[in-house]
């Protein structure tokens, strides 16, 4: 591109044709000879009159000038002029285009994708073919002209990993397929990884590689950790830098189910630290809620940290089926459980049925053998919606008849009468040891201690579904711990004592890891290589490059210790994983993280990413020469006395200056046309609130959906309109929130609206003041309310009749809740002469659709979803609340089908006489 006095022309020798203006102007000024004058004494006969029509002998300066104007904008524009043109060199041959593309340069994707995109334009100026290579994503590189490129901009992506050695090897082995030399432009993320070295040497011997890159280094959070009852959190920066502090926030559900922030803390970087770290002493309830740790402000996955079960202490409630004896704390069948759980349970007290409508996450039963029919059947329920039952052996077990002649429910296996007690005083065998653990076990790859031996324990009954129910066995192959499904949850039976009588599991480490692979205690400790051994984790949802979560899909389960050990990236992605009742969250960063600023040969040039906008002139050249010959058109006209002078001023005046004004106007009346009639659309009223305003689109984003799963109706996205402004003859239901500050329509929308309301449009009017005034003026909204309705012809009103059409339109109803109720809704007052007639059970009310409904129940507020269909705001409380959502839903689903099918209903007070007219 040639730069002249600060605008580029992408086609310089076309500027040679303003060489020949000068010539252009001798022509247009060239005249024919002048006549030969001869004397005609009658000529004198016309002195003293004037031609109204005179033409000019030569062409007026100002018309050759417009002229050469028109033809120089021509010209010009032609050339392809560029304003704030690149002054980077454009170069020759082919272009490769390297992008990191990993989390770190998330946050500032935008402005990268402007950068590739002014070097596609630059590149396609100068016809060098181009090719794209994601070092995270990588492909063979593909020269194409530039122009392909651009229109794939907007599919490309960061990853929530950095580019991974066998990724590297395999773009090495792509370069070197490629023939020739080529230019690299690297779009560099800041940050070092393993084969960034070997990347840079190789392109090097390709070619120049210029690098570019964003103004700020990235930033990180660590995975938070649970240490002494405290979350710790760590975030990181790429570079050292001036003192800085970083807003963190904690997101996860509240108790009504809603996504929001739940706490807020600021870390501080100081200066020249690369490090902020802070403490969180959060309370359990709250510290089990939060889903997500993210950097404010920081649009990437590196910036989140996910959270799993690792902070959320398991509640766990202890039953013994014995007294312990006073003074001896070691023999206390709860004592060693009570010591392994303590430091990252929560432990329920009380008995069975008081623990029960605490929903622990565990149960645990001591040598317990009775239980009342209560008890059970409330302990079988409980196990059934997904708890987790763990039984321990004892004397009581040993010496009672449970599971002798029939399974029982509550235990994984039937037992055999009394016990078995080898290595004893009294026993002729030795002590068992425990067997390698199965791959089908949860205890699969665990190391089994050679002290840990068993002495005496509760022997199951050989069954056909014995085998798949043993999940640990003895040396000798008796089962020494089963289990079985019930329901949802599970059954597990530790065929021996918690404590150490009857075998020194207890009182050894395993016994710590087995209950961590039952997910019986915090599952903190689970990611420890050994830990995960033999488990296989399926993913549930996974991370983007920008830190958004989304569904897994289809992916395949990962084996655990990869979970924990394997680097991120395409096999392996950021993101929770699941293995039984057990969550691990995957992040993009482990805990011993380190962010490495790249580090480039001091002949690359290191540039930023700052783009600047070029901005085409030729089509504004081109427009301003036909707008020049159009006047000049019109000039010429007038000089020869054609055209009015006046005339065609006023003409070319209207011409420049409304039709552009009116074509913007019809256009943007002509895009809301389409998009409110190209569905059946539901609207609501803008009130200047951005608050009211968001909760009135979601509302009716929400009761859309609702009307989309339960009847044939499907509503496409709800507008907002301006009273002022919009045509309101699209829509059949407008829901108006009020506001007491909203501002009061004009005398032309008020006719828009008595123009609506006449043509069979509805109104519904929400004062949003149920839950602190009835209906009427006794609140801010209701003094409102009466000076907005005060211009509308409004017919007179009546509370909604039980017999209303309203009632029945869809579902049967009576009470028309939002997120408050109690307070009455107005509608149309039926006629005088309503009556109803024999045999039906309604009289024949409204024969036209009411056109104002009007309450203040906060209809929106219970409709109000988000796009993923969550519900907003609360409503109630408990199953109470949600009945109460459901009513609001079911109001708006007979709201909208009686505005859209008017009194068919209502007809049915017809059919006797139908049915008489038909026996006829």
């Amino acid at each position: 591109m040639t730069v002249l006095a600060g605008i580029g022309f992408t086609a310089p020798w076309v500027l040679l044709g303003l060489l020949t203006l000068p010539i252009l102007w001798l022509i247009l000024r060239a005249v024919p000879p002048a006549p030969i004058r001869r004397l005609f004494p009658a000529v004198t006969l016309l002195l003293g009159l004037k031609d109204d029509e005179s033409v000019s002998d030569r062409t007026p300066w100002w018309l050759l000038l417009l002229r050469m104007l028109a033809a120089a904008a021509i010209i010009i524009g032609l050339a392809g002029p560029v304003l704030n043109p690149s002054r980077d060199q454009a170069g020759s041959g082919p272009l490769l285009l390297v992008l990191d593309a990993t989390w770190a340069g998330a946050s500032r994707w935008s402005s990268t994708l402007d950068q590739i995109d002014a070097q596609l334009a630059e590149a396609g100026r100068a016809g060098r073919p181009v090719s794209i290579l994601r070092l995270s994503e990588p492909e063979p590189p593909v020269f194409q002209a530039a122009e392909a490129w651009r229109g794939r901009l907007p599919g490309l992506a960061p990853n929530p990993w950095q580019p991974t050695e066998p990724q590297l090897e395999q773009v090495l082995s792509a370069l070197n397929e490629v023939e020739g030399s080529f230019d690299t432009h690297w779009f560099s993320d800041r940050l070092d990884y393993d084969g960034h070295d070997q990347m840079v040497s190789a392109l090097q011997a390709r070619g120049g590689v210029t690098v570019y890159r964003g103004p700020a280094p990235a930033k990180a959070v660590l995975p938070a950790s649970y240490q002494d009852g405290l979350i710790q959190l760590t975030i990181l920066r790429g570079e050292p830098g001036p003192m800085e502090t970083v807003a963190v926030l904690a997101q996860g559900r509240d108790p009504a189910g809603t996504a929001r922030v739940l706490h807020a803390v600021e870390l501080t970087f100081e200066s020249g630290a690369t490090e902020a770290q802070i403490e969180l002493a959060l309370p359990s309830e709250l510290r089990a809620r939060i889903t997500r740790f993210e950097i404010q402000g920081q649009r990437s996955a590196g910036a989140v940290t996910l959270t799993d079960d690792s902070l959320r202490r398991r509640e766990v409630a202890l039953i013994a089926g014995r007294v312990n004896r006073e003074g001896l704390e070691l023999l206390s069948p709860l004592h060693y459980l009570t010591q392994v759980l303590i430091p990252t349970a929560d432990f329920v007290d009380g008995g069975l049925l008081e623990v029960l409508p605490a929903n622990p996450d565990v149960i645990v039963l001591s040598d317990v053998a009775q239980m009342s029919g209560t008890e059970q059947a409330d302990l079988i329920e409980w196990v059934e919606q997904g708890g987790l039952l763990l039984r321990f052996a004892g004397p009581r077990m040993a010496a009672s008849d449970l599971g002798r002649d029939e399974e029982d429910t509550l235990l994984p296996a039937r037992l055999r009468s009394g016990g078995r007690s080898v290595g004893g005083a009294m026993s002729w065998g030795e002590a068992k040891t425990l067997a390698p653990f199965p791959e089908n076990s949860p205890f699969f790859g665990l190391q089994i201690p050679d002290d840990v031996v068993v002495t005496t324990q509760v022997m199951a009954q050989p069954d056909p579904n014995l085998a798949d129910r043993v999940i640990a066995s003895l040396s000798d192959g008796t089962p020494l711990v089963t289990r079985k499904a019930l329901g949802l949850g599970q059954v597990v039976l530790f065929h021996v004592t918690a404590d150490a009588e009857w075998s020194s599991l207890p009182l050894s480490g395993l016994f710590v890891e087995m209950l961590d692979r039952l997910a019986v205690a915090s599952a903190a400790k689970s990611r420890q290589v050994a830990q995960l051994q033999g488990t296989t984790w399926e993913p549930i949802q996974t991370l983007d490059g920008f830190g958004t979560l989304s569904d897994a899909g289809t992916l395949a389960g990962v084996d655990g210790v990869q979970l924990v050990s394997g680097q991120t990236g395409p096999d392996l992605r950021p993101g929770l994983y699941e293995s039984g009742k057990q969550k691990l969250a995957l992040n993009v960063l482990s805990e011993d993280a380190v962010l490495t600023p790249a580090k480039w040969p001091a002949d690359v040039p290191i540039k930023g990413q700052e783009v600047t906008v070029e901005t085409p002139l030729g089509g504004i050249l081109l427009s301003l020469a036909l707008i020049l010959l159009t006047v000049d058109v019109i000039a010429s006209l007038a000089l020869s006395g054609r055209l009015g002078l006046a005339r065609t001023a006023a003409i070319g005046l209207s011409a420049l200056l409304v039709v552009p004004e009116a074509q913007a106007q019809t256009s943007e009346d002509t895009d809301f046309a389409l998009a409110a009639t190209h569905e059946l659309v539901l609207a609501h009223v803008l009130t200047g609130d951005r608050q009211v305003d968001d909760i009135a689109q979601a509302g009716l984003r929400g009761l859309g959906q609702t009307l989309y799963f339960r009847t044939s109706v499907e509503p496409a996205d709800p507008i907002g309109v301006d009273l002022e402004r919009d045509e309101l003859a699209f829509f059949p239901l407008l829901y108006w929130p009020i506001t007491p500050d909203q501002r009061q329509p004009s005398t032309e929308a008020y006719a828009k609206l008595n123009a609506y309301l006449r043509s069979g449009g509805m109104i519904l009017f929400d004062t949003r003041d149920a839950d602190i005034a009835g209906f009427g003026a006794s609140s801010p909204n209701g003094r409102k309310l009466q000076q907005l309705a005060g211009p509308l012809n409004i017919p007179s009103l009546e509370p909604i009749p039980r017999d209303h059409v309203l009632t029945r339109t869809f579902y049967l109803l009576q009470d028309f809740p939002g997120r408050y109720s109690g307070t009455e809704v107005w509608v149309e007052a039926a006629a005088q002469d309503a009556e109803q007639i024999e045999g039906m059970p309604f009289r024949n009310l409204n024969d036209n659709v009411t056109p104002v409904v009007i309450g203040g129940n906060d209809w929106a507020g219970a409709w109000a979803v988000d796009r993923n269909g969550q519900a907003l705001l609360p409503v109630g409380r408990g199953y109470a609340g949600e009945r109460q959502r459901e009513l609001a839903n079911r109001f708006g689903v007979n709201l909208v089908m009686h505005v859209l099918t008017g009194n068919y209903k209502s007809d049915q007070v017809h059919v006797p006489a139908l049915l008489d007219r038909l026996g006829q």
